[in-house]
């Protein structure tokens, strides 16, 4: 099973190719022989998952009833935008050129981990985010009732 938690700031060489941070390497290379899945998502940043996890992403979204607008919509933002990445021998891996534009990815870039995936963010866009986060959190918006009993 894979956990992945933190945030790291990482940079991106001049091909596009991202570090991994090297306490994740190992239960990468173990848990899925280091391949994995790049993928958009609509906050502006790119999702990174295990092939095992994407694999049951992937087969939940395919099972999905496409007449709906919002599940079409679903299925090609992370299906049509799915990209298989392999770990190379450097412990880096490469983000193509469309996904990289896609998140205004530039040199330095934040990989966070949240549980069985990773998300990849421009640095200055995740810590706008962070601030807008912070700002929603003290607004005094409607807590869905799924975290209404979290303790943190």
């Amino acid at each position: 099973m894979f956990l992945f938690r933190g945030g790291n700031t990482v940079n991106l060489d001049a091909k596009g190719r991202m570090a991994l941070p090297t306490r994740y390497r190992g239960q990468l290379e173990e848990g899925c022989g280091g391949q994995l899945v790049l993928t958009v998502h609509d906050d502006g940043c790119l999702l990174l998952y295990p092939a095992p996890e994407w694999d049951d992403i992937e087969r939940a979204l395919v099972r999905l009833p496409n007449q709906n607008q919002q599940t079409r919509r679903l299925q090609r933002m992370l299906l049509g935008h799915a990209t298989e990445a392999e770990i190379d021998s450097h412990g880096r891996i490469l983000i193509p050129p469309r996904l990289r534009d896609f998140a205004k990815l530039d040199k330095r870039v934040v990989l966070a981990g949240l549980g069985k995936k990773f998300e990849i963010w421009n640095e200055e866009a995740w810590d706008q985010s962070r601030n807008d986060w912070i700002a929603a959190d003290k607004d005094g918006a409607d807590v869905p009732a799924s975290l209404e009993s979290l303790i943190l």
